[in-house]
C-alpha cells in the first residue's frame, strides 16, 4: 500500500483534508496530523513515525506554509531521505513569492482555486507526477474520481 504523507500549514488545513479524501483510495493510505495526531499525542514524535513510514510526500505551498518552521523541517527530513528521491511534489496552493529554490528544481503542480470538482483533479495531477515511481496510481484515482 502506498503511503503518502501531506505537508501543509494550519491555514490550507481545508484543502489538505479535502485532498486527502480524494488521494485515499484503496491502495492509497494518506497520513494529515490533524486527523492521526490525536489531543496529548506527542505531535512532534507523531509527525516522525509518520514521515519514516510515508512512500511519498505532497508539499502544499502557500505563503503561510513558506513561512511554517514545522513545514520546513518535513520537507528537509524528505530532501534529505533517499526513499522520497523522487517522490516530493510541491502543490502551489495559493500564489507564494517566496519558495525555496530547492523546491522549485522539482516537478511542481499548480492549482488553480482547488475547491470542489477541481480537487478532484488536483488530486489526479498529484497521482499523474507520482506515476513514475508507482505504476498505476493516476489510473486508479482517475478511475475512482469519475465513479
Amino acid at each position: 500500500m502506498m503511503k503518502i504523507f501531506i505537508s501543509h500549514s494550519d491555514k490550507d488545513s481545508k484543502l489538505a483534508e479535502a485532498l486527502s479524501s480524494e488521494l485515499s483510495r484503496p491502495g492509497v493510505n494518506v497520513w494529515l496530523a490533524e486527523k492521526e495526531v490525536l489531543p496529548g499525542d506527542n505531535w512532534s514524535l507523531e509527525v516522525g513515525k509518520a514521515l519514516q513510514r510515508a512512500d511519498a510526500m505532497v508539499v502544499l505551498l502557500s505563503p503561510a506554509a513558506v513561512e511554517s518552521e514545522n513545514v520546513r523541517r518535513e520537507i528537509a527530513y524528505a530532501l534529505s531521505s533517499p526513499k522520497f528521491e523522487g517522490r516530493v511534489v510541491p502543490v502551489v496552493v495559493k500564489p507564494t513569492e517566496d519558495i525555496p529554490w530547492f523546491l522549485r528544481e522539482l516537478p511542481m503542480v499548480h492549482s488553480r482555486g482547488a475547491h470542489g470538482r477541481s480537487v478532484k483533479k488536483l488530486a489526479e495531477k498529484i497521482a499523474e507526477t507520482l506515476q513514475g515511481w508507482n505504476e498505476g496510481m493516476a489510473d486508479h484515482i482517475a478511475g475512482q474520481s469519475k465513479a
